[in-house]
């Protein structure tokens, strides 16, 4: 099966290069799933309704957020109206909304994604090992899931590291979102499980972590805040990660990062 990661979204830019390139890369290279993060998708700040259901229409199978979700406030409604909306699963119980789900891909895959949030240098929510642990047990790889990712939005690299090592063996894939930055750790670990610290973002890469830098160039330089951070408007780059999960055990054969126009280097998976 082939699956893609697609980073975090950020404005208009970000949203752009999904709806112009997304659609292409599913047809082109049949890919079986696709998962976005689109937690920064609107003005970098949350994302509306709106804007998920036009992630879907470009071909996103799940959008999966983090500590923004709840930045547009109609998140805390709508999520409770689209099973393949999520949140972090580790928020407390009664929180509106869902941190997993079952999916099915093209192939007819049966695709477990999970969405979490670390607790290092963050809003600390409850334990998302125990979560992704008690969720992995409703629904074990190989026997009532074909394939299962992790998001884990996480600020602090060991965090999500300890992740990967904590899952290796029982899920597809562990991915990092949030620091907005593509990391060249890419790998499969010893039992088959596939991790990269994260997957960057979708968004224009002249930017601080896809803002326009004004904002914060003049904030960090004298102290004074001054305008509202904005989204940085210049060409972006769709980015993430794919992976190819071997049918029989749901483990991952293949990883390589995506990178597709803007100004970072591209990269197309050799084995699309």
């Amino acid at each position: 099966m082939k699956l893609l990661f697609v980073g975090d979204v950020v404005g208009k830019a970000g949203r752009a290069v999904i709806q112009d390139r997304l659609p292409g890369l599913i047809s082109d290279y049949a890919l079986d799933f696709v998962i976005v993060n689109g937690e920064n998708a609107a003005g970098g700040f949350g994302i509306t309704e709106d804007i998920f259901l036009d992630l879907l229409s470009a071909g996103a199978d799940v959008v999966t957020t983090g500590n923004h979700v709840w930045d547009q406030r109609e998140a805390l409604v709508f999520c409770e109206r689209h099973s393949n909306f999520l949140r972090p699963i580790n928020y407390p119980r009664g929180t509106p909304g869902k941190g997993a789900g079952l999916f099915m891909a093209r192939n007819g895959a049966r695709v477990l994604v999970m969405n979490a949030m670390g607790r290092i240098f963050m809003n600390a929510l409850d334990d998302p090992f125990k979560a992704v642990h008690q969720e992995l047990e409703a629904a074990p790889l190989g026997d009532v899931s074909d394939a299962v990712v992790i998001d884990f939005h996480a600020e602090a690299t060991s965090e999500k590291q300890i992740m990967a090592h904590y899952l290796d063996g029982q899920v597809s894939l562990v991915v990092g979102t949030h620091t907005h930055a593509p990391t060249a750790d890419y790998q499969i670990l010893n039992n088959g499980t596939a991790y990269m610290s994260d997957a960057g973002m979708s968004g224009d890469y002249d930017s601080v972590i896809g803002m326009d830098s004004t904002e914060p160039v003049s904030r960090m330089t004298t102290a004074i805040p001054g305008s509202r951070f904005a989204p940085a408007l210049g060409e972006a780059t769709l980015c993430g990660v794919a992976i190819i999960v071997d049918d029989t055990t749901g483990l991952t054969t293949a990883i390589e990062p995506v990178r597709i126009g803007g100004r970072l280097s591209q990269h197309i998976p050799s084995f699309w």
